[in-house]
């Protein structure tokens, strides 16, 4: 549990964060500290996340926590009266799992204390918003921007920036400028751009449909982003539904955000539909949401990709008979998990997947070395839940591709189900690549891995002929 402590130094300003990480992070080294001074996190009563802390320029301590009502807002820290002040209540994430170090959902604006203004940014039903809370009154002014999801803001003189995307614009830097009032957006600019001519295509993009599906609990919901096929230039015929591809997000508890995204375009505009899944534990839905995953993952994400491909068939937007699904490190894990204990689906393919639950948890680095007990439970479920020992319920066409070089799921988890697969007499196919770690960072190796994951799907499952000019690698038990 992370804690958030401040000590009082002999002097008023020599106010020290000391997280229970503080090996990690810089602190002011004070001759003599002294009244150290639990904040947040160290209430055995309270159930908490404290994050991001920061000092104002006039020396107060501000943070985010989700104490109560289970989302992370906005909070102060009143030294005087050392009492913790919510500034601003709202069922959304003003924050996100720190999986790196360094992000930043808030910032403040204004050179003087009486100025002070806090811009920030939260997630609520499965988008972005930027607004400016002003911490003296607890109003709060939401801003007209473009990007559907923010991961970054950074204030500057007398302007702001922030890092986001949206349905049609890639990942991107902008520059944020104010009216005098500090309430509304006067300037919108892009400075920097992951992909700067990528929106003369935009007459290909299909647009994400945020969905909430019914899950296998009654009454319960989970969340998606549905794409549709779509190619300007082309029409599918009216009495065809189009093959799905199910795609799990990684983490596990990451969060598919619904923007542009490259990969999902190459099936789109080739006519297939995609869903990307925010099955129960992904981030940006509260405390309640994430922990539906502790002690169930490997259950909880497998029914709700199912459900979902289910959901969608009936419904009436997909073809039942044309269902894929697809995932990269948990993702694939969930993806080789849903193809050995369930039979929704009609293929697969896990990019640099984890088979092996046990074998994981050995070679778990320091940083997440704990994580994954939180998330199976006990050593028989450790046992239940790996596809890598239940190879013999597997019933469908599987596609596998690792790097040699991945430190974190060891490649030859793959290369065990590769195996075990083959034996069993099912299509399956190995690509493995030289020099590749823990996700592909070569451009051939992106490009051939996603050529050859529509062609496997296209000749096993979609049975149509790929437009593209592939040369499809060999299939064990079907070439």
């Amino acid at each position: 549990m992370l804690e958030l402590h401040c000590a009082l130094s002999m002097h008023q300003h020599g106010i020290v964060f000391l997280p229970s990480f503080t090996h990690l992070l810089p602190f002011i080294i004070c001759r003599e500290v002294h009244n150290r001074i639990c904040i947040a996190g160290g209430d055995p009563a309270l159930v908490e996340s404290p994050t991001e802390p920061k000092w104002s320029a006039k020396g107060e301590l501000f943070f985010i926590t989700d104490r109560q009502s289970g989302f992370w807002n906005i909070y102060k820290w009143d030294e005087q009266s050392n009492v913790v002040i919510q500034l601003y209540a709202l069922d959304a994430e003003f924050s996100k799992p720190m999986w790196v170090f360094g992000a930043s959902s808030y910032a403040f604006l204004g050179k003087d204390d009486s100025s002070l203004k806090i811009i920030c940014c939260y997630r609520q039903n499965g988008r972005s918003y930027v607004g400016v809370l002003d911490p003296g009154s607890g109003s709060f002014s939401t801003l007209d921007i473009p990007f559907s999801s923010v991961t970054n803001i950074v204030s500057g003189d007398e302007c702001f920036y922030i890092e986001g995307a949206s349905a049609n614009l890639p990942e991107s830097i902008a520059k944020v400028t104010l009216d005098e009032k500090r309430k509304v957006t006067a300037d919108f600019s892009l400075v920097w751009s992951s992909s700067e001519d990528v929106t003369k295509h935009k007459s290909y993009f299909s647009v994400p449909e945020f969905i909430k599906f019914p899950t296998v609990i009654p009454g319960q919901h989970a969340y998606a982003y549905f794409y549709a096929p779509y190619n300007h230039s082309f029409q599918g015929s009216s009495n065809e539904k189009p093959p799905l591809l199910v795609r799990t997000h990684g983490g596990p508890t990451e969060e598919a955000r619904g923007v542009l995204d490259l990969n999902v375009q190459y099936w789109t505009s080739r006519g297939w539909a995609l869903v990307d899944v925010n099955y129960g534990g992904s981030s940006g839905y509260g405390r309640e949401y994430r922990e539906r995953l502790l002690g169930q993952w490997g259950v909880v994400d497998v029914n709700d990709c199912c459900s979902c491909a289910t959901f969608l068939v009936e419904t009436g937007r997909v073809d039942g008979k044309r269902l894929c699904i697809t995932g990269e490190s948990a993702g694939g894990f969930t993806t080789l998990a849903c193809l050995a204990f369930r039979q929704t689906f009609k293929a697969g393919c896990s990019l640099y997947g984890i088979a092996d639950l046990t074998s994981l948890r050995a070679s778990s680095h320091k940083f997440e070395a704990c994580y994954t007990d939180n998330l199976v439970g006990n050593k028989q479920a450790y046992f239940e839940r790996a596809p890598i020992n239940f190879v013999d319920k597997f019933t469908c066409p599987l596609i596998l591709f690792h790097g040699l070089e991945d430190t974190v799921v060891q490649p030859d988890q793959t290369t065990k189900i590769y195996r075990a697969i083959k034996d069993k007499g099912l299509p399956v196919a190995l690509v493995e690549y030289e020099g590749e770690p823990h996700g592909f960072r070569k451009a051939e190796n992106i490009k051939f891995t996603l050529e050859q994951e529509m062609m496997f799907f296209a000749r096993l499952v979609g049975k149509f002929k790929v437009a593209d000019d592939i040369t499809p690698i060999k299939i064990e038990n079907f070439d």
